[in-house]
């Protein structure tokens, strides 16, 4: 009656939404080359001034795990929001993911939080990247608005081929 105990249905949805409140900025601005070379994938990052994540995109989870959430777009770009760097030291402590592996969201749901002073007191960064992991064989385009966003503001779009 009230919709409880529904599943939510996947949606197409080509837009890309700010995982996390701040200053949204292109990849190769990361300081670690295996995102700044885009050796992952094309994507974006943000400098976080919030420990509230959403997720980035609209798609079922298909990673929930540590430091790191994966999800497939109903066009099938997988989509990995990658939290700090260098944080899968820290073996998940810092990160509280409220969704699980099969879960289906849409862009700008609650996925988690992170508490950024675990994160600073092991001398870590705070940036956090969205990256399409199957860049080559699926991305068609790509566009992302740097600057400063709130959380789950609609920021740009992705595209399959």
């Amino acid at each position: 009656m009230f919709g409880f105990g529904k599943k939510k249905e996947l949606k197409e949805d080509a837009t890309l939404y700010a995982p996390i409140a701040g200053e949204v900025i292109a990849l190769s601005e990361v300081s670690d080359p295996v995102f700044s070379k885009e050796i992952m994938g094309k994507g974006y990052a943000v400098e976080p001034t919030d420990g509230k994540l959403v997720s980035p995109v609209a798609g079922t989870v298909t990673l929930a795990q540590g430091h790191a959430l994966g999800f497939t777009r109903a066009d099938g770009l997988e989509v990995l929001l990658h939290v700090g760097i260098d944080t899968v030291s820290l073996n998940g402590a810092p990160f509280k993911f409220s969704v699980k592996q099969g879960d289906v969201v849409d862009g700008g749901d609650a996925v988690g939080t992170v508490d950024w002073a675990q994160v600073e007191a092991a001398g870590l960064k705070k940036t956090t990247m969205v990256v399409i992991t199957n860049t080559a064989d699926k991305l068609g385009e790509l566009s992302v608005t740097p600057g400063t966003a709130t959380t789950g503001a609609a920021i740009g779009n992705a595209t399959a081929k």
